[in-house]
């Protein structure tokens, strides 16, 4: 029998059903609130489903403008006037578009919940999207993607997705194209507005210093009758198509001196049975400690990367299983081949008993970290909720995560990754020798 290695964690230190206020407003709102007076601020975070999937391929980048504009005027105040409140507060607020969601976020003393509600609320129903700030906001936009233009780990990382999703939306960057950002006018920002924002699907989180009905109760009083009866739902998601063999594309960036490498293939969505056994099993193919077994290999054994890591990144639909590595450009295919080594043994064998005893013990152990701060129980609601996890999850997740076997994290790995059959992605400045994957 194995020694139990995980910290106790009693019930009461996390999220629970005992301590989170769940409400549904008549309007369709989702409201959970978790008190913590040992700080006098709240954090408050939430989604709607208005993201990128029902942007065009013309105007790719809409639903993240509109997100981004959200606060640049509205029918009440200006951009300064907005900026103003929010600094004479200490406060803020911000808006980020992402592939399924509009998400939103803000910090403030508790006593300010009302003015934070009251500006994130202007800002979902009355933007006014004026001319001048939008057009700053559009150059701000293109700086970025000329920024990423040259960066070999954001090339690197599109020309994966472009692979591995290739014919699905995951394919398409949120932040758009130069040419499609160019496109977008005021009007398209309006109606885009109009057509997706509503309070169906919308889900805010509350974390801090107030009393659990009375945060409910300011949010109704600030958005409990808003109401948009021709808010779509969201598109369908269509299936990856599997990847029948290795697949490369390589982006040349001249003039970089390390190139970055993307390898992998699709991996679960957050409510797969299996998602827990497979990101266990990341953690120990690439994450815990010195970036697990491929960071012994390829980075401290064989001195090929200056770092490298795989990651897990399963939401809504099913999310990369990938390998992140920054490689001089003439190391590039030894780093590879090391690489799918590591695959092919990952796939071939059960974990050992002690990896995955300390990699149950770094989950449970950094569960509670995470939800040290306002902001991080915040998320962690609207985790609950996007998932469909329960509110007892969290209390939960110390046994749900011991029971997993090697076994499991086999079966999982194996469900997934193929070694024969990647996506390997590459941008920087490679000799013809050099780009031979």
């Amino acid at each position: 029998m194995k020694a139990d290695k995980s910290p106790k964690i009693p019930d009461s230190a996390l999220p629970g059903p005992e301590n989170i206020l769940r409400t549904e407003l008549p309007n369709g709102m989702i409201v959970l609130v978790r008190p913590n007076f040992n700080s006098p601020s709240i954090f408050l975070a939430g989604y709607l489903p208005a993201g990128s999937l029902f942007d065009p391929d013309d105007k790719l980048g809409l639903a993240d403008f509109t997100a981004l504009a959200l606060l640049r005027g509205t029918a009440r105040r200006s951009f300064q006037q907005i900026f103003n409140a929010l600094e004479t507060a200490g406060a803020n607020l911000g808006f980020e578009g992402g592939t399924h969601t509009v998400a939103m976020g803000g910090r403030s003393l508790a006593d300010d919940l009302p003015l934070i509600l009251k500006l994130l609320a202007e800002a979902l129903r009355q933007p006014t999207f004026p001319q001048k700030p939008v057009e700053r906001l559009r150059a701000q936009l293109l700086t970025g993607l000329a920024i990423r233009a040259q960066d070999t780990t954001e090339m690197a990382s599109l020309a994966f997705d472009q692979l591995v999703y290739a014919g699905h939306p995951y394919s398409r960057p949120e932040d758009g194209y130069p040419e499609t950002i160019q496109a977008i006018t005021r009007a398209d920002l309006a109606a885009y507005h109009a057509r997706h924002f509503g309070p169906r699907g919308l889900v805010l989180a509350i974390a801090g210093a107030v009393e659990p009905q009375r945060a409910v109760d300011q949010v109704a009083q600030a958005l409990g009758d808003w109401d948009n009866p021709d808010q779509p739902l969201p598109p369908a998601l269509p299936r990856p198509a599997p990847l029948e063999t290795t697949i490369t594309r390589h982006v040349e960036l001249p003039g970089k001196s390390e190139a970055d490498l993307v390898m992998g293939t699709v991996g679960p969505a957050r409510m797969a049975p299996d998602y827990l056994a497979a990101s266990l099993g990341n953690n120990i193919f690439g994450q815990f400690g010195m970036f697990g077994r491929i960071g012994k290999v390829v980075r401290e054994q064989a001195g090929l990367a200056y770092a490298v890591s795989s990651s897990l990144s399963g939401g809504i639909g099913p999310g990369p299983w990938l390998i992140n590595a920054g490689v001089a450009p003439q190391n590039v295919p030894q780093a590879i081949d090391l690489i799918r080594a590591e695959i092919r043994r990952f796939v071939s064998e059960p974990v050992a008993a002690e990896e995955l005893a300390d990699s149950q013990a770094n989950y449970v152990g950094r569960l509670p970290l995470s939800l040290e701060s306002n902001a991080g129980v915040a998320g962690a609601l609207l985790s609950l909720e996007r998932y469909g996890l329960g509110l007892d999850y969290y209390q939960r997740f110390a046994g749900l995560v011991m029971a997993i076997t090697p076994e499991d994290v086999l079966q999982a790995a194996r469900h997934y990754l193929h070694p024969e059959r990647l996506a390997i992605a590459t941008a920087g400045t490679f000799t013809p020798s050099e780009t031979a994957l």
